[in-house]
This record gives structure tokens, C-alpha cells and sequence, in this order.
């Protein structure tokens, strides 16, 4: 644990490791990324006259790579900024600088010869003590360490990445018998806090832990797709968020991932996995032999299980695979009885329970998947793991599914789904209709689960000591789901007011997608007026897939629509008053977001005494998508935060500009980085955590240290320097300009000049000095006229019709 990694090695630049150098390079580290030299030249490296010696072409491979992978989208660096933490080098030239970094990561090709040749080369250079592993998804661990050093043995483990490294949340730490379990102990602890990982010990078994169980669930279904008789769109339809699983779900997940690469890991454990019962899963049915035949890869190739083409009018379609002709068609609508009842049930475990009661062809799927992956993963113990949790934790993490299959079965309850798999009609190949012994051992006992909650720590059943026991790892996250029940303290429709201990509150959302409306704004002020009556302090976050996707527009449209103007005026003065009681309460305050922020939830957190954010939070006052301008305190908040960049040795109207921009573009951070470039975050009132699972823990800590500091409610500014007509003219004239070369609508010039009206400080002659209440003023008055607007009107029903904004 006393390691101090300030430098990393990763030897192999391809997918893979130019991505992990990347995410190293997002938490500071410094990288050094290696790959080999070209053989021969590049028509282009020829007719500059360079030669095989020349450093450009020496480091093409590796340069090329980086730039590849920066270009990429999604984007693996949180900044592109953050390229500079990564030098280039080559193998042959390079490799003794590895004798000063503290981690060399090997990512070269799957093959285990090259592996160990390269490991050669390293152990000439690397210095004792220095970690060193392997990226692999399934080359045993234990045999790359043959012919080398103790010290090598002893700091050696495998470290398997899930692509693209820095989104998904899966790191398997695979050590071998020498491996020291410092090490082991290290790496867990460093992934986790460190990287943000899940990270997952396993065993060194074939494809481990993640793509043992995910390669199988997958291929599971192609065997029953005959069975069922279903097509692709109802497989993907089926299996898809209904069931906890990604958008994407099965076939259009082998699409993203390519079908060979699905194919080598289901051929590596058909292989090498001789012992596991249900190897038959493994060998491929005829179509997707045919489909590899036909380099059908899926998105490598532009064809898979669907095919992107142009259609009759030059727009682009989407086509499916027939799976019985091979032949590509319009895809078909897939209606649904079981996924109809489950589209009002919010809660995935109840949802799973009024899945599995379908009577259509959904519902047969579920149990015909569910009911043999239950066996297989209860079977899978302790083969590739002594612990069952580290498989659900590897299916959450690794395959984005909301609960893992040990979950999905307490949800269905263990005991009731026994007889249900014993009886199931639909037989995948080795599957016998009994679990594994230790479950029916479980059961004996009167355990009726797998996990329980006590105390609001999260236990599973050790079946070693036939015992529950805490999750290593998690004894001090704060998980709401826990605590909810007997911590909530007061609670309307859309909030919770949840008591964290040590005098601290949470206040939490749970409206549809968090938006922000009426009980949201009295949740707030009430979660205030609590804690600076007998708490020391107030945190605001949620357990939800979002923090905010912003006010409730579809509140806004109705009173517009109506044109109540007096409830809209005042609808909009509390949201103004809730994030200045944010901003001035008498206890601290500390936002804790995370992925989409958007509008009034961008402002919530701007007003709070500190943010403590998910390294993945998505920030944006995007108000302008719907034709209005941030009226909850965010057009007042960039004025104010304009006025303090002003130097007297530069030209306000830049800092004035880059303020507006970012409004007027809707721009939207891509990570909780760039919100800080883009202004929504202070330097110095903020703070990034990379595991989402310790960002309550987190925040609660930075309440309760500011409370310690002896917090002191501050005054509301009166000092914001207005430029007035000075930034005026440079928002009329640019509007205009924009307007004239058809980049903008008329309306958006309208809104343009409505938000530089705001953040100037109004029609004034000169720079002066104004309140945060007059520019609030402002802005209300502002937001309500362009509320008047039927542009505006119409780009709100448009976005809540199809949850896209509308230029016109």
C-alpha cells in the first residue's frame, strides 16, 4: 500500500493500450507508451526521403495510435489537454526508460509467445520491485511468468481492462500463485480509488470472470433463438433495458464488440474449458458459423446483425438479419404484453418478478435464459471464484447490466425459482435443472438469500463459513438504497430527506429523470430549513442513473400554454430563491452530481458551497434547446463569475464573450473536467471523485470538513461589475452577423440577445457595480417573455414530444 505510482509504462499501443494510457494520463499520472518499430516505409515516408532510421518513422506505429485514439469518440481523455502527460516510444529504442516508471502494463497482441518475448525484453530494464502486468482477456497468467526472475514472479499479476477503459467499470485483477499479495492488495485498492474501477478478484480460470459468464448469457440465447423462434429485433428488444440490461442488449452489443472477437473467446473456452458442463453453449450455432464465414463482424466490417444503408430518398436505414434466410430487411416493430406490464415498475427487482410471469414470448426468454444461468453461475463457484458477489460485481461492471444474476435471483426468491429451473421446458446443452450443492446448503440453514443489508452495510453469504458477511471493500460507501427506509426522515413525491450521520443531510431526488418542479423546490428549502436547525450540514445527491436532466419543462409548457404568468413568475422566483438559499444558507452546502447535470440541476450545483463531482458528469445549462435562457440563477451566475475574471490589464469583453458562449451554445462538458474549462466549477470548490460508488461518501467527508472549519454563512454580493452597453453592442452586433449568415434562426437571436441583455446588466451607459438580486431580476423578466413566444412554445412540445431540441 505504500506505493506511490507516478509514472506508467504500457507496452502495446494498439485499442487497448493507447486507451489505458490515456485513462492513466485523466488522474495525472505520467505515461510512457511503447510500441515496435515499422518494417518497412510508407509511400509518403518515401518521398520525404526519410529511411527506416528515422525517428519520425521509428515511432510512426505508436504516434499514429495516440493520435487515433485522442481523435476517437467517445473521447478516452478527459481533456485533450491531458495528452501531454503521455511521451511515444519504440521497443527497440525505448525500452530502458522503463527502468524509471513504477508500472510497466503489457497490452501487445493475444499471443502468448509474443508476451513472453516482450517480458525478455523488459526484465532487462525494469528495476526491482516494479509492478508489472498483463492486459489479457484470457491467455492463462500463470504461464507468461515462465523463465523469469522471483521478483518478477513476486510483482507480477494480470490486469484485465474492459474496452474502451476509461467508461467501463470493470478491472480483474488475476494473480498467480508467486504473486505477492501486497500486490494483490495493492492493485484491488488502486483500482478502486484510483482508476474509479469495479475491481473484481478472480482466479486464473479461462476468460476469467467477466467474459465467462457474459460470453455465456450471450451465447446462451443464440441457442434458444431456434427454440423460441425469434427474430434479431426481439431478442434486442427483449433483452435490452426491460431487463436491466444496455441499450444495445445482445445482438447489437456483438455488433460493437465484433462477432470474432465473441467467437475466439467462445472458441478459447470450448478449448479450455473441458470440464465445464455446459461447453456445449459454447460451440456456435450454424448462422453465426455463416455469419463469420461471410465477414459479417458486425460494425468492423459495415455489416453484422444489422446493416446500416442508404434508402430510396439518400437518408440512411437500418436493416436485421433474418436469422433463418441470412437475407437483410426493414426491421419489424415488436410488440410486447410482458414489456408493456414492466414499462410502469421502476424498481428493477420488482420488474424482474413481472417479467418472469410473462406469458409471450418475452417472457419466455427471460425464464429460458434466466433459469440455466442460474445453474451456471451457482456451478461456477469456487471455480472462478470463492466469492459469488464477484460475479455480479463482473456482470455490473463489465456487461452494464443494473444487477448482476445472483440479484436477479434473490429478486425472483432463491428458494420459489428451484422447482421453477428444475422444471423449465426449454434445455440449453449441460443443463441439468440442479444447482450446485452449496445453494440447497444455504437454504437448509434458513439463509433465504444470497445478500442482506444490516446496519446499512450491504452482506453477502460467505459459503465458507455459512455466514453472512460485509462486501470487502464497501463497509464505508453510503448507499441510499440501504439506509432509505429507516434514515428518511421527511419525504413528499418527488424528494427524500435522508439522515447520513455525523449532522449531516441528503436531500435526494426521485422524479422521472430527477427533473427539477414544484416538490423538488419544497424538498430543497425544507432538507435547508432542517439542517440549520439540528444539523451541521446539508449534501445533495441521489442514486439515480442521472443527478438532473433539468426543470420540468412539460410544468413550464402548461402554465405557457395557459399563459398563467403569474404562477409561471412565481415558479420561476422560487427556483431563483432555491439556489440562493443554496448559495446563503447557514450550514454547508455540498452538490454531489453526476452524469447528465443539465439545467436546473447545472445551477443547483453552481451554487453550492463545494461540488463534489463523478469524474464522468456531463454539465450544461442547455436552456437554449428549448428557447429560453437559464432562469433558476444560471445567466445571474455567469454575469457574476464574468465579473470576477475581469483584470484590469486585459479586455473584459473577452471573459464577457467565453461566459456567453457557453450558454448561448449549450455547450455540455464531457467530463467533470471540462466542466471546470467550460465555467461551471471554481477553482478551488471543487473536487473529483473517480468511483461513482464512494461519491456520497465523499461529499458527506467535504460537508463534514467545512462544518469542522467553522462554516459562516456568507453575504449576498453586491460588487458584480455590469459592463452594460459595452458588451451590449458586441452580443447585437454578433447575433446579427450570425443571424445574416443563416447559422442562427431569428429566434435564437432573440434568445441571444435576451441572455447578453441579462448578463450586461441591462441598458446601462457605463460598467457599474449591481446586486445578484437586480441581475436575478433580470433574468426572471427575461425568461418570462421569451415564455411568450411561440418559437418557444413550439421547441418545448417539440422536445417533450421527442426529447430533441428544435431549431427554428
Amino acid at each position: 500500500m505504500n506505493r506511490n505510482i507516478k509514472k506508467v509504462a504500457v507496452l502495446g499501443s494498439g485499442v487497448m493500450g493507447s486507451r489505458i494510457a490515456c485513462h492513466f494520463a485523466n488522474i495525472g499520472v505520467e505515461v510512457l507508451l511503447l510500441d515496435i518499430v515499422p518494417r518497412e516505409l510508407l509511400p509518403a515516408e518515401q518521398a520525404k526521403g526519410l529511411t527506416l532510421e528515422s525517428p519520425l518513422v521509428r515511432n510512426r506505429i505508436v504516434n499514429q495510435s495516440l493520435e487515433t485514439a485522442i481523435k476517437s469518440n467517445p473521447a478516452p481523455l478527459f481533456s485533450k489537454s491531458f495528452a501531454k502527460r503521455i511521451s511515444t516510444g519504440n521497443f527497440d529504442d525505448d525500452m530502458e526508460k522503463i527502468a524509471h516508471v513504477d508500472w510497466v502494463i503489457e497490452v501487445v497482441v493475444e499471443r502468448l509467445d509474443i508476451k513472453k518475448s516482450v517480458f525478455e525484453k523488459v526484465e532487462q530494464f525494469r528495476k526491482a520491485g516494479t509492478l508489472i502486468t498483463s492486459n489479457t482477456s484470457g491467455i492463462p497468467i500463470h504461464l507468461m511468468t515462465e523463465g523469469r526472475s522471483e521478483d518478477f514472479k513476486a510483482n507480477f499479476c494480470g490486469t484485465h481492462f474492459f474496452n474502451p477503459p476509461r467508461y467501463l467499470q470493470l478491472l480483474e485483477i488475476i494473480p498467480t500463485p508467486d504473486t505477492k499479495k501486497e500486490v494483490v492488495d495493492f492493485l484491488m485498492h488502486y483500482g478502486d480509488k484510483m482508476l474509479g474501477k469495479t475491481v473484481v478478484l478472480c482466479k486464473d480460470t479461462p476468460a476469467f470472470i467477466g467474459n465467462r459468464i457474459g460470453v455465456y448469457s450471450m451465447l446462451a440465447i443464440t441457442h434458444l433463438v431456434e427454440q423460441l423462434d425469434l427474430t434479431v429485433e426481439e431478442v434486442d428488444k427483449y433483452t435490452g433495458p426491460a431487463m436491466g440490461h444496455p441499450k444495445s442488449a445482445t445482438f447489437r452489443t456483438a455488433d460493437v464488440v465484433g462477432l470474432d472477437t465473441l467467437v475466439n473467446v467462445a472458441k478459447g473456452l470450448e478449448q479450455n474449458a473441458p470440464d465445464d458442463e455446459a461447453k456445449g453453449v459454447f460451440q456456435l450455432p450454424a448462422f453465426i458459423n455463416k455469419m463469420v464465414e461471410n465477414k459479417w463482424l458486425g460494425e468492423k466490417t459495415k455489416k453484422g446483425f444489422y446493416e446500416k444503408v442508404k434508402d430510396a430518398k439518400g437518408g440512411s436505414e437500418i436493416l436485421s438479419l433474418n436469422l433463418k434466410t441470412l437475407e437483410y430487411g426493414p426491421q419489424q416493430k415488436v410488440k410486447s404484453s410482458t414489456l408493456e406490464a414492466t414499462k410502469p415498475v421502476e424498481d428493477i427487482r420488482k420488474r424482474m418478478k413481472v417479467y418472469e410471469q410473462g406469458t409471450d414470448k418475452a417472457g419466455q426468454l427471460f425464464r429460458a435464459m434466466h433459469y440455466p444461468l442460474f445453474e451456471y453461475v451457482s456451478k461456477r463457484v469456487p471455480e472462478i471464484t470463492d466469492d459469488f458477489f464477484r460475479i455480479d460485481d463482473a456482470m455490473r461492471a463489465g456487461f452494464g447490466w443494473e444487477i448482476g444474476p445472483f440479484e436477479v435471483w434473490d429478486a425472483l426468491g432463491v428458494r420459489e425459482t428451484l422447482e421453477k429451473i428444475k422444471s423449465e421446458e426449454k434445455r440449453l446443452p449441460g443443463q441439468t435443472g440442479e444447482v450446485a450443492q452449496w445453494v440447497h446448503d444455504m437454504l437448509e440453514a434458513g439463509n433465504e438469500s444470497f445478500y442482506k443489508v444490516e446496519n446499512g452495510v450491504r452482506h453477502y453469504y460467505d459459503i465458507a463459513s455459512k455466514s453472512y458477511k460485509p462486501i470487502p471493500g464497501t463497509e464505508d460507501l453510503i448507499v441510499l438504497d440501504h439506509i432509505r427506509e429507516n434514515k428518511t426522515i421527511w419525504k413528499n413525491s418527488g424528494v427524500s430527506i435522508i439522515d447520513l450521520g455525523d449532522g449531516i443531510l441528503n436531500v435526494e431526488f426521485h422524479t422521472k429523470m430527477n427533473t427539477i418542479g414544484g416538490e423538488v423546490i419544497q424538498g430543497l428549502n425544507k432538507a435547508i430549513d432542517l439542517a440549520e436547525k439540528e444539523y451541521r450540514g446539508l449534501v445533495i445527491s441521489n442514486d439515480g442513473k442521472n443527478f438532473s436532466a433539468g426543470a420540468n419543462i412539460g410544468m413550464i409548457f402548461m402554465m405557457a400554454v395557459e399563459q398563467d404568468y403569474d404562477e409561471l413568475n412565481m415558479a420561476v422566483r422560487m427556483f431563483q430563491n432555491t439556489s440562493m438559499r443554496i448559495r446563503y444558507s447557514a450550514i454547508p452546502v455540498v452538490a454531489a452530481p453526476f452524469q447528465l447535470t443539465l439545467g436546473g440541476g447545472c445551477e443547483f450545483s453552481m451554487h453550492a458551497d463545494f461540488v463534489q463531482l463523478h469524474a464522468e458528469t456531463y454539465m450544461g445549462l442547455v436552456e437554449f434547446g428549448v428557447g429560453v435562457i437559464p432562469g433558476g440563477g444560471g445567466s445571474k451566475e455567469f454575469a457574476l463569475r464574468a465579473s470576477d475574471d475581469y483584470r484590469p490589464d486585459q479586455i473584459d469583453q473577452n471573459y464577457f464573450r467565453d461566459r456567453f458562449l457557453t450558454i448561448g451554445q449549450a455547450k455540455v462538458s464531457t467530463s467533470a473536467v471540462e466542466a471546470y474549462e467550460l465555467g461551471y466549477l471554481q477553482k478551488g470548490k471543487y473536487a473529483i471523485t473517480m468511483n461513482r460508488a464512494r461519491l456520497l461518501a465523499d461529499a458527506k467527508a467535504k460537508a463534514i470538513e467545512l462544518a469542522d472549519a467553522g462554516y459562516v454563512q456568507p453575504i449576498q454580493r453586491t460588487d458584480i461589475k455590469a459592463l452594460g452597453n459595452q458588451a451590449l453592442g458586441l452580443v447585437y452586433v454578433g447575433a446579427s452577423s450570425m443571424e445574416a449568415g443563416h447559422y442562427i434562426s431569428e429566434h435564437d437571436k432573440k434568445i441571444s440577445e435576451k441572455l447578453g441583455y441579462v448578463m450586461a446588466g441591462g441598458d446601462i451607459s457605463q460598467p457599474a457595480d449591481v446586486s445578484e438580486q437586480y441581475l436575478l431580476d433580470l433574468e426572471r423578466k427575461a425568461f418570462l417573455e421569451l415564455c411568450t413566444e411561440r418559437k418557444t412554445l413550439e421547441r418545448i412540445q417539440h422536445m417533450l414530444t421527442t426529447g430533441k431540441p428544435l431549431r427554428n
